[in-house]
């Protein structure tokens, strides 16, 4: 099985098999983690660069790479446009996914454009997909 993961924070083996239904295991899994570069908020995403919110999306593929790694799960990483729907759209050119896992946070601790509905997600792309909810901005597993 394919899945590519969209995460707003690192994550590890444990948080991505909480997420999955019974029987997917990532072990057994090609995996693909997909790190958009999401602003803190509208105004800094037409007021500011990219480079912030690129390196913290850098931070976290890299992060749950090696979590994922050191877990024993075969994954790559990717950083992906600040949109949820446009990054899971790119990766998907050149990731044939199975299944998406879509982590993020919280309503009212969402960055922005953060707020994608995990059903038009299903819908856009054909596939199904798991929602987890993120218990912390700054949450590390």
């Amino acid at each position: 099985m394919k899945l590519m993961v969209l995460t707003t924070e690192p994550i590890s083996p444990q948080r991505l098999r909480d997420a999955l239904p019974d029987g997917v295991r990532p072990e057994a899994s090609e995996v693909m983690v997909v790190a958009p570069a999401l602003h803190e908020s509208a105004l800094r995403f037409w007021f500011s660069d990219a480079d912030e919110a690129i390196g913290r999306a850098d931070a976290v593929g890299r992060e749950s790479f090696e979590s994922l790694d050191a877990g024993g799960v075969s994954a790559s990483t990717d950083t992906g446009e600040g949109d949820l729907i446009e990054a899971a759209q790119d990766a998907l050119r050149t990731f044939d996914a199975d299944r998406i896992v879509l982590f993020t946070h919280p309503p009212d601790e969402q960055r922005y454009r953060e707020d994608v509905d995990a059903t038009e997600l299903s819908e856009r792309f054909g596939l199904p997909v798991d929602r987890a909810l993120l218990a912390a901005r700054d949450a590390r597993d």
